[in-house]
């Protein structure tokens, strides 16, 4: 479970955030809506630590961040671009970064990949990847240890149809096996789809919406 109790998020004089209260449980997909620069990737990078409320505090799973933990623990998340390092290929990028954890081994590795629509063995360095292979990149890496939350910015970005039809499928697989999924994306067929819950950012207010 995710709390999200009054957070607001005062940056250099603008109000980024303001009294912003979520309850989120596992086996659902919650979706975040509104324009560019409404809060929402602030709102998830608050929720993964990456960035502390001026005020508030987000609980997940009796952790408070930033008190009893300093970063979500057990998530899998892309936020903006994901980095890899530009010279290696996309099986020894998730491996140097499975070995930070070491939960998940190299058929691990190479069955997400798999998943994901990208053949393991390719030694193509990721510099040379395309936007849609990039991004079939990032959703393995925040898949690949099997995480229980899924913290997911425009995942779909850079996609083909096809693309687009798999991660849909996959996020769906996930959700009936219990995983709690928070996913920004502007398109509107992909919150039809997807999400039980919708949430409307803008302006930094966050107010529950029928979609």
């Amino acid at each position: 479970m995710i709390q999200i109790k009054d957070i607001s998020l005062n940056i250099k004089g603008h109000l980024i955030l303001s009294d912003v209260n979520m309850t989120m449980q596992e086996g659902k997909i919650y979706g975040l809506v509104g324009n560019n620069g409404s809060g929402k990737t602030m709102l998830m990078k608050c929720i993964c630590g990456f960035v502390r409320p001026t005020s508030g505090e987000v609980v997940v799973k009796d952790d408070v961040i930033g008190r009893d933990v300093d970063y979500i623990k057990d998530a899998g998340i892309i936020i903006e671009n994901p980095g890899f390092i530009p010279y290696y290929s996309g099986m020894k990028n998730l491996k140097m970064l499975s070995e930070i954890d070491g939960k998940a081994d190299k058929n691990k590795i190479r069955e997400t990949m798999e998943i994901c629509g990208l053949n393991p063995e390719l030694k193509l360095p990721v510099k040379k990847y395309s936007l849609g292979m990039r991004q079939r990149l990032g959703i393995a890496q925040a898949i690949m240890e099997d995480q229980s939350i899924l913290i997911l910015d425009e995942p779909m970005n850079g996609l083909d149809k096809e693309g687009v039809a798999a991660v849909r499928r996959l996020l769906l697989k996930m959700k009936e096996a219990g995983r709690l999924i928070i996913l920004a994306s502007h398109n509107r067929e992909d919150i039809d789809v997807l999400c039980d819950e919708v949430f409307e950012v803008e302006k930094g207010k966050v107010r529950q919406v029928n979609f």
